[in-house]
């Protein structure tokens, strides 16, 4: 016992000794209130991210920076905070990359389907060279990223059958991020893709005017859309980042130790939202079959795989040379 205690103060004085230099930094500055907003409920990933992150900030400016966060899509959806953030109207928020990518087109990379093999391996690309040059390009569109928290790999589910091979999509209405890249992924595997924004689709599924949508095991268990969508299937076709943005009119009126505190607490929170998301899968899942939802863990990949050959054939030179350079990395 005593052994234990004695570990744990000796990792909390560094800690502790952080928070106390970081505090420091604060004394004479004013306090300002940031505003993160995001489109999903209190039960997700993303306000996991956004919680962590504003004990941290809190915590390493003595108070002078408090965030207030939004959640349930209650400033808008993720294109309407995006465009508020660059006004002014909205600070900062976590937001998929399918949508960030509408303003800076290279970072529809990350949403070529089957591109990363692993989540460690989206890890080594995001948080190194090629994933830093893509968030500082979101300077050119009057936003700052800060670090890529994760939405996750995405698999499918939908309410009408059983899903093994791209074949049996055919002509299922299959809800896709507003993203030319999801849009042809799932249209090349047969499907009747529809882009619309989140909420929206959750409205669409509970009316049956869409069969299905695609999301990762996160959100399909903390919007409980087994009660929509009888069939899941774990095609983990796509690996969605999310990103924590702010616009640039909130970041330049922050004084530099607050823009290291926020780049360094952004970038904590989104690794303890990634821990969360992969210890909580296999109890979501398994509360998923117990309410009834059909899951189906090996379907065909390399027929999937295969079919989305085309995407790459559109797709693979509109990146300049992400693709190339993401493909070397994970050799």
């Amino acid at each position: 016992m005593k052994k234990l205690a004695f570990t744990t103060l000796t990792l909390t004085l560094p800690l502790a000794a952080a928070g106390m230099a970081f505090a420091n930094d604060f004394t004479d500055m004013e306090p300002v209130t940031l505003r993160l907003a995001h489109v999903v409920n209190e039960q997700d990933g993303f306000h996991v991210a956004a919680t962590k992150f504003e004990e941290l900030v809190e915590a390493r400016t003595d108070g002078k920076v408090d965030i207030e966060i939004y959640p349930n899509a209650s400033l808008g959806d993720e294109r309407t905070l995006l465009e508020g953030m660059q006004i002014g109207t909205v600070d900062m928020g976590v937001i998929t990359n399918g949508p960030v990518a509408n303003f800076v087109e290279e970072m529809a990379v990350f949403e070529l389907p089957f591109l990363f093999p692993s989540p460690e391996a989206a890890y080594e690309v995001l948080d190194g060279e090629i994933g830093q040059e893509l968030l500082d390009k979101l300077a050119e569109v009057n936003l700052k990223g800060l670090a890529y928290a994760e939405r996750g790999f995405r698999n499918l589910t939908n309410s009408e059958r059983a899903v093994n091979t791209p074949e049996d999509l055919d002509g299922l209405r299959i809800r896709v991020m507003e993203n030319p890249v999801y849009t042809d992924t799932f249209r090349e595997l047969g499907a009747n893709a529809v882009p619309m924004a989140w909420t929206e689709a959750l409205t669409a599924m509970q009316q049956g005017t869409i069969d299905g949508q695609e999301n990762p095991v996160n959100v399909i268990h903390s919007f409980n859309l087994d009660e929509t969508q009888s069939y899941m299937t774990l095609t983990r076709h796509t690996y969605a980042p999310a990103i924590f943005v702010m616009g640039m009119p909130a970041w330049n009126q922050l004084p530099p130790a607050a823009q290291e505190v926020l780049t360094e607490a952004a970038q904590e929170a989104a690794e303890h939202e990634r821990q969360v998301n992969a210890e909580m899968e296999s109890e979501q899942l398994a509360e998923l079959r117990e309410a009834g939802m059909e899951i189906n863990d090996s379907p065909d990949l390399e027929a999937f795989q295969s079919a989305v050959v085309p995407v790459y054939e559109k797709y693979g030179d509109q990146f300049g040379d992400y693709l190339e350079r993401i493909r070397a990395t994970l050799q």
